[in-house]
């Protein structure tokens, strides 16, 4: 089937520390790259600009970390670190900026660690988001800043970028939000249909291709999980939560579909399906742009907003999904995530809805242990 062959296609080239599929495509077109570090960057001035926009994942579980502990202390996320790695070792030779932004104090001390060590040849920006949003200023802040942000692409790339070019972009990204949430819909109506790790690699693989590519790719796909023929087991529909900024490791959510869990929604890739309805297409871009920030994003540990509570935004998810658990899959190290857990954790016993913590880090090899939880978890709700 189409999807077999897309999914082991973009297995590789989604995994691969040496980025060839970004290479490639840098090649082919003549345009420049910009990377973006976990969770959030304005992907669509990004493209506006000529530039493709790659998400930085880290490198997982492919590349051995030799030179870059030097530059932190221990307790340090894993991405964090093999992001790190990859510059040391000129893996992100095919980028030319990179964006980093105030996910937690790991992140923002990485950009001037970047700035430290591979300025000039690699570009650093850091992009400033509104930390209050009931400010009245906050609008106004992030205009500002996206314009900024703007100016130096610009000037990167030398082109003078107009309202239309923003405004087709948002087209273009909100058909393709349009059709991450059409796949994300089928699976919940069908999970039997495509995996978790099948639906991790089908939207990493718009990292590396415009969202026009990405979309034609996920529309073909769609068509083809309707043909498939799949026989359903004894499983539990779960969310997965807490994975927004550093991922598990591909074999970590195989082992999740190996074990019994039909995985219904999670915040994987959170920034590809950043928010909740279209971005405006009328008016001013950027202030449309920085509008759906404040008012339209999900919920995240990486953004605090009063009117709409995390806690809240977790049950709603569980409930959308009709999902019989949660099983929290939260990076080692990973502050915003452990904070946050504390909260969903007693959000969720007090609704009754039953969870389980998996803690994960980009160097594991082995998944033995993990693998026993979450089939013992399993097990527990199938035959209580």
């Amino acid at each position: 089937m189409f999807i077999d062959s897309v999914v082991d296609q973009w297995k590789e080239k989604t995994q691969d520390p040496a980025f060839a599929a970004v290479t490639e495509w840098k090649e082919r077109t003549g345009n420049k790259v910009a990377g973006y570090f976990p969770v959030y960057t304005p992907m669509e001035l990004i493209y506006a600009c000529g530039m493709l926009p790659v998400g930085l994942t880290g490198a997982g579980n492919k590349l051995e970390i030799i030179n870059a502990d030097a530059r932190f202390g221990s307790f340090i996320c894993s991405i964090a670190k093999s992001t790190m790695e990859l510059g040391m070792r000129n893996n992100l030779s095919p980028f030319d900026v990179i964006f980093f932004q105030s996910i937690c104090d790991t992140a923002r001390n990485l950009a001037f660690l970047f700035k430290r060590n591979f300025e000039p040849d690699l570009s650093i920006e850091y992009i400033h988001f509104p930390q209050n949003m009931d400010s009245a200023a906050a609008l106004e802040f992030l205009i500002t800043e996206y314009q900024r942000v703007l100016r130096k692409m610009e000037g990167l790339t030398g082109k003078i970028v107009e309202a239309e070019d923003i405004r087709r972009s948002i087209r273009l990204y909100n058909q393709n939000r349009a059709w991450i949430r059409e796949l994300n819909s089928f699976r919940q109506n069908h999970p039997q249909s495509i995996s978790a790790s099948e639906m991790y690699i089908l939207l990493k693989a718009g990292h590396f291709m415009s969202p026009e590519e990405h979309t034609v790719l996920l529309i073909h796909v769609l068509s083809d999980l309707q043909q498939r023929k799949v026989t359903m087991r004894d499983t539990i529909r779960v969310v997965l939560e807490g994975s927004f900024c550093e991922q598990p490791p591909l074999e970590l959510l195989q082992a999740l579909d190996e074990a019994g869990c039909y995985v219904v929604d999670d915040d994987l890739l959170l920034g590809r399906r950043w928010y909740e309805s279209d971005v405006a297409v009328t008016g001013d871009p950027i202030h449309a742009l920085a509008e759906a920030y404040i008012e339209k994003s999900v919920y995240s540990s990486v953004r605090h907003d009063m009117k709409r509570t995390r806690t809240e935004g977790l049950l709603k998810k569980v409930h959308a999904a009709n999902a019989d658990a949660v099983v929290f899959c939260i990076a080692k190290f990973c502050e915003p995530a452990f904070f946050d857990y504390v909260l969903l954790k007693g959000a969720l016993e007090r609704e009754q809805v039953p969870h389980l913590l998996v803690e994960f880090e980009e160097k594991m090899w082995t998944f033995e242990k993990a693998r026993t939880e979450i089939e013992t978890f399993v097990e527990s709700l199938l035959f209580d």
